[in-house]
C-alpha cells in the first residue's frame, strides 16, 4: 500500500502556527518560485529588446554632468549584471528584500564578521564548514578580537541540554548566532523557528540588544527552506553551489528582510569598501542557474531519496544521513533511526511554503523506493530534502583503525565512475569527497571525533543524472571496496 504523506501539520498556510510562541515573518509574494527565478531582474532590455540581460563589462560610465548619472558611477560600487542578480536573489528567498553579492562564500562571511566590530561574541552551530570555523576561530579572532562559542544546537527543546547550553552562552556582547541547517557535513537539523522564539522571548534581548540571528541556507538552498519566514534575519549562501547549480561561478550572497534597513547600509557599505564583489560575467552566468533552481532542486532530492534508500539497504554501510529519509528499524539500529527520526521532524518544520506544496501534490515523489516485500504502517514517509546525502562505512572488524577507515574510504570514492571525487557541492553532476580528509582538514582531528566526522564519514553531493545509474555506480563501488574483507 502507498503511504499518503501530508507534511502540513501544525502548520498554517504553509508557516508554523506558533507553537514555538514566536510570530512567523511573513512577507508578501508575487507567483510561484519558478516564475519569479526566471523572471525578476530578467525584464527585456529596453534599448535592444534582448529577452536575455546583456554582460556590461564596462568599469566604469559616463556621466551627463558632475553627480549626474544614471545609477552607475564605477563597477565595485554597482553594475547592472551584479544589480539584476541580487534582484532575484532577494526574491527567491522567500521573506527577503535586499540582497548583496560577494566573490565568494568566504569573503560573504568574512564581511559579515567584520561587521560585528571588535571584541563581538559569536555562537556558532559546532559542526559547521570548515573555512566558516577556520575564518572564525584563526582570523576574526586574530584581527578584531572576535571570540566563537561553537554549540550543538541540534536539541532546543525546552529545558534540554542543548537549550540550557545556549542560554549559558549568551553574553552582553553576543552580537551573532551563526546558523547552518542542515549543517555541513553531518546534515544535522537546527529548529530555526525555535531559535529565533529564545533570542526574542530571552530576559535581555531588546530590539538593540537582541543578537542577529543568521542562517547559512546553502545546502538546503532557498527551494527547501525559506529561514527568513521562520525568524532568522539575515540568510548566508554559497552561491558556488545549488544556486549558480553549474560548477563554474565562485561567489556568495547575504539576503536580509525589509525590517534590516539599518544593517544593510552597513553590510552595503563594508560590500563596497572592502570591495570583494563579483564580476558582471560571473553574476549573469549565477543568475542563469538561478533560473532552474526549482527544476533542479526537485531533481537532486529525488535522486537524493533513491540513493539514500539503495545504501540503507547496502551490508557494507552503517548508517545513511539524510533529513528527510528514517530507515527502518533493525536489530542494532535503534540509535540510528532515533537520531534519524529527530532530524525528519525538523526538516518538516523548516520546509519551505512551496517546497511543501510540491511534496503534498505529488504523493508518488514522497513513496520514491519506499520497501513492497515489508508489510508494516510506515510513520515516517520520505519527502525530498535536497541532494546533500552523508553515510557511514560499516567497520570490516571491532578494531578497525582511522587510518584503515581513511583507506576504505578513498578506495570507495576512487572506484566511482559517476560520482568524481572532489570538493564542493550542489553542480548537476554528482561528487563525493571524505570530509575528514578534505573539507574539514582545518578542524583539529579532537573536534572532527566529537562531531563524528571521521575517516569513515563519506559526503554526497547528489547530482541530477539518471538515479538508477547513480545507485548502480555506488552499490558496484561498494562491492569493489569490501570484495576481499
Amino acid at each position: 500500500m502507498t503511504p499518503s504523506i501530508n507534511l502540513t501539520n501544525g502548520f498554517v498556510n504553509g508557516h508554523t502556527n506558533g507553537t514555538h510562541g514566536h510570530s512567523v515573518h511573513k512577507a508578501p509574494f508575487v507567483e510561484g518560485f519558478g516564475t519569479r527565478a526566471i523572471h525578476v531582474g530578467s525584464e527585456a532590455n529596453r534599448e535592444t529588446g534582448a529577452v536575455i540581460p546583456p554582460i556590461s563589462l564596462s568599469t566604469t560610465y559616463k556621466q551627463d554632468g558632475v553627480g549626474n548619472h544614471k545609477g552607475f558611477e564605477y563597477s565595485r560600487s554597482g553594475n547592472p549584471n551584479r544589480d539584476a542578480l541580487e534582484k532575484a536573489l532577494a526574491s527567491v528567498e522567500a521573506g527577503g528584500a535586499h540582497a548583496l553579492a560577494f566573490a565568494s562564500g568566504s569573503a560573504t562571511t568574512a564581511t559579515m564578521i567584520q561587521s560585528l566590530g571588535p571584541g563581538a561574541h559569536i555562537i556558532s552551530v559546532n559542526d559547521v564548514y570548515g573555512g566558516t570555523f577556520r575564518y572564525m576561530a584563526r582570523v576574526a579572532a586574530d584581527t578584531q578580537g572576535v571570540e566563537t562559542t561553537f554549540l550543538n544546537l541540534e536539541d532546543l527543546t525546552e529545558g534540554s541540554e542543548g537549550h540550557q547550553s545556549f542560554l549559558r552562552a549568551l553574553r552582553s556582547n553576543t552580537k551573532l548566532i551563526w546558523v547552518e541547517s542542515p549543517t555541513n557535513p553531518t546534515l544535522r537539523l537546527i529548529d530555526i523557528s525555535r531559535l529565533a522564539s529564545i533570542l526574542d522571548t530571552h530576559p535581555a534581548s531588546t530590539p538593540t540588544s537582541r543578537p542577529l540571528l543568521l542562517v547559512d541556507n546553502t545546502f538546503a538552498s532557498p527551494f527547501y527552506t525559506s529561514p527568513l519566514l521562520l525568524g532568522a534575519d539575515i540568510v548566508l549562501h554559497s552561491l558556488t553551489k545549488y544556486v549558480n547549480g553549474h560548477s563554474d561561478v565562485v561567489m556568495g550572497a547575504l539576503i536580509l528582510p525589509p525590517k534590516h534597513s539599518v544593517v544593510l547600509g552597513h553590510l552595503r557599505f563594508l560590500q563596497n569598501a572592502i570591495g570583494a564583489v563579483p564580476s558582471p560575467y560571473d553574476c549573469w552566468l549565477a543568475q542563469r542557474g538561478l533560473k532552474t533552481l526549482h527544476l533542479r532542486m526537485k531533481a537532486h532530492g529525488e535522486n537524493a531519496l533513491k540513493v539514500a534508500r539503495a545504501l540503507e539497504q547496502s551490508p557494507f554501510v552503517e548508517e545513511v544521513i539524510y533529513p528527510g529519509y528514517v530507515p527502518l528499524k533493525r536489530a542494532g539500529n535503534e540509535k540510528v533511526v532515533e537520531r534519524a527520526k529527530r532530524r525528519y521532524e525538523i526538516a518538516k518544520l523548516n520546509l519551505s511554503p512551496h517546497a511543501r506544496r510540491w511534496i503534498d501534490s505529488n504523493l508518488s515523489v514522497a513513496s520514491t523506493n519506499l520497501p513492497t516485500d515489508i508489510d508494516f504502517e510506515y510513520t515516517h514517509p520520505p519527502f525530498p530534502y535536497s541532494g546533500m546525502i552523508s553515510f557511514r562505512l560499516r567497520s570490516p572488524s571491532p578494531s578497525t583503525t582511522s587510518s584503515e577507515f581513511a583507506s576504505l574510504s578513498s578506495k570507495l570514492l576512487s572506484s566511482l565512475h559517476l560520482f568524481t571525487l572532489a570538493e564542493s557541492l550542489g553542480g548537476v553532476e554528482s561528487l563525493c569527497e571524505v570530509p575528514a580528509l578534505m573539507t574539514h582538514a582545518s578542524i583539529p582531528p579532537e573536534e572532527r571525533e566529537k562531531l563524528g566526522i571521521t575517516e569513515g564519514l563519506v559526503r554526497l553531493s547528489v547530482g541530477v543524472e539518471e538515479g538508477d545509474d547513480l545507485v548502480d555506480d555506488l552499490r558496484r563501488g561498494l562491492d569493489v571496496t569490501f570484495e576481499h574483507i
